[in-house]
Parts: structure tokens; sequence; C-alpha cells
């Protein structure tokens, strides 16, 4: 009866959340917990708020780390909270980060698409970098859809990029083994038209309950239960809760990328090199820095055979893929992750740091 209780509790703080999530617009409020790691923001303009986290330590590195997230969610899950944290851990490894924040889109931002957001917003924040530190070249690290984003600036913009890192990229939209793959199969032209027409932008709402419903069972119950049976052990509930809090920071999708996004998906277009931005098209070819692809084997978000390809697509003769054996957001948070995979990670950047 106790354990019944206790599942009971946690579920109902869950639902909870969820209702005052929609009530408040989800992440739109940027109501973030508390960062783990300080920051100062160095420029904020448009859509971006760029944070410099200041390197510790005796072994700093010269070549400055953007670190680029998805659109979609708030930025936290990246600097949860101390001893589980990357931006933490980067910088105790001696790496200047500099973190795109990205603001969430207002009505009248419904217009902004892929070229607005890589050849002004990252561009922009890339040359605020190059000010603030006087070095032309940073090394780029993107996560998820931010992959995605970082992959298409240095395609467009190769000469600011010395290294490049994607991790957990959506490339290859060929692959059907996933339930995202049907459903994001299943947005054809006319209902995401229908979706801007309605909204102007892809509301936060419709955003989580897209996610929401890849496992229904795991979000009403299993995670609860889980997180019952995990109470034991020190801290855990309090990243339970932080996390939960992630879950719902989804934030709306401008018009036009979400546009955009679904025809690049339906399409294949950027795996096929036909995909246009702006007045040029991005096109993969002309990536020749190194580039380390990082692919989580446990993703049932982004399918591993829809990241796998990107090395045979660049022209770069230092290229690789790391398989790990972690999920979607494992790769960021699990304290296996920050012992094994990032270590990797970083001993990679620091041999091409000269």
């Amino acid at each position: 009866m106790s354990a019944i209780n206790e599942i009971a509790s946690l579920w109902m703080e869950g639902t909870m959340r969820t209702l005052d999530a929609f009530r408040t617009g989800f992440g739109a409020t940027m109501d973030d917990p508390p960062p783990a790691t300080r920051s100062r923001v160095i420029y904020e303009s448009g859509l971006v708020r760029l944070r410099h986290y200041e390197a510790r330590g005796e072994n700093q590195k010269r070549v400055p780390l953007l670190l680029i997230y998805s659109l979609i969610k708030r930025p936290f899950i990246l600097d949860l909270q101390p001893g589980r944290s990357v931006v933490e851990y980067l910088v105790k490894q001696g790496f200047d980060v500099y973190l795109i924040d990205w603001i969430p889109p207002r009505t009248d931002d419904r217009n902004n698409g892929f070229n607005e957001y890589v050849n002004t917003e990252i561009a922009n924040a890339v040359r605020a970098i190059q000010i603030y530190t006087g070095i032309q070249q940073i090394s780029i690290l993107g996560y998820c859809f931010g992959a995605l984003l970082g992959l298409m600036y240095s395609a467009l913009h190769s000469g600011n990029v010395k290294n490049l890192v994607t991790m957990t990229i959506p490339l290859d939209t060929s692959p059907r083994q996933l339930p995202i793959e049907h459903l994001t199969a299943a947005m054809t032209s006319r209902s995401a038209k229908m979706i801007v027409d309605m909204y102007g932008n892809a509301p936060a709402w419709m955003i989580y309950s897209f996610f929401n419903t890849l496992a229904p069972t795991h979000h009403m119950l299993d995670k609860f239960v889980g997180a019952y049976r995990s109470s034991a052990r020190p801290g855990y509930l309090d990243t339970f809760k932080l996390f939960e809090r992630w879950l719902h920071s989804d934030v709306p999708m401008a018009g036009r990328i979400f546009l955009e996004t679904s025809e690049m998906w339906r399409e294949n277009s950027l795996m096929k090199g036909t995909m246009k931005i702006g007045e040029s098209i991005a096109d993969l070819t002309r990536i020749a820095m190194p580039l380390l692809n990082v692919i989580g084997d446990r993703d049932d978000i982004v399918n591993p055979a829809s990241s796998e390809p990107l090395p045979e697509l660049v022209s770069s003769d230092d290229k690789q893929n790391l398989h790990y054996p972690t999920g979607h957001m494992g790769a960021a948070i699990s304290a296996d992750s920050l012992k094994r995979l990032w270590p990797q990670i970083t001993n990679w950047l620091s041999a091409r740091d000269a």
C-alpha cells in the first residue's frame, strides 16, 4: 500500500506539472531552474541569447566551443545540476563554452525559416564569438535538431568552423522503424500548412503532445513506477523532477521553419543534397573540417540508422562515427555518459585544438 501511495503521489505531481505547462505555455515563459554553471550573456539579438561559460583549470583550450541545442525545448538539460551537467564537464576540461539559448519565437517571428536561423541567427552568434575572442575559427557541437542547424551552418560557412561534432542528428529520413518516423511521414504539406495558418507558429502544446504520443504508457505510468523504485538512490528524485521539468519545457516553433522542416523530412532533401537555404544549396560536400558524429545506439527518438550516413556525405579526411550504448537524452544526462562518452568527445576535440 505504501508503494501504491508513493507512485500515486509521483503521478499526481507529474499530472499537475503537465496541466501547469498547458496553462503557462510550456517553456515559452523560460522559467528555467537555477543553472548548475555560472554564465554571462555576451550577445542578444533576434532569437538568440548567447551565453558564455568560462573555462576552468590549467589546461585551457584555444578554440571556442559553440553548443547548439534544439529549437523546441529549453537547453537547461545540458546544465541540469551539479555533477550531472555537460556544460560543467566541458568547462572543467578547459573549454570556453558558448551556448545559443534560443529565444522562443513570437507571433511576428512566424516567417523565420532555416535561412534566418542559420544565415542570420547562428551567423551573428558566431560573429559575436569571433569579436569577443579574437579567434576566427570555432568548434561547433550540435545536439539533435541543433546538430542539423550546426551542420547546415558548417556547409554554408565552412571557413568559420574548425571542428564539427554532431550528436544524435536526424539526417536520413528514409528509415521507417521507430514510431516517430511513421508520425513525421504522416505529416503532409497540407497538414503542416493548416497548422501554420491556424496558429502562425507551431504551438508548444502540439509539440509536447506529438512526442508524448510516442510512448503514452511510459509517460502515464512507467516512469513514475521507475522513479519510486529508484527513490532510495541519493539525489535521484531531485534529478527526476528536474528532468520532468525539462520534459515540459517545449517552446513554439516558428511557422516557416516548421513548414520547411516537414518538407525536408518528406523529401529527405538535406540527405540528397537538394535542400536550399536562402540562395544556396546546403551542400554537405563543402564540409571538409574534422567531423565527429555521435550516435546513441539505444536512441528511440533519432534512429541510429538516420545518423550513420553523415560521414559518407562530407569531404572531410578526418571523420568518424562514434557509437555509444545510450538513449537520446542519456547522452546528455546519464552518469555513465558523463564518465565514458564525454571524455571521448573532449579528447577528440582536444587533439584538434591547435
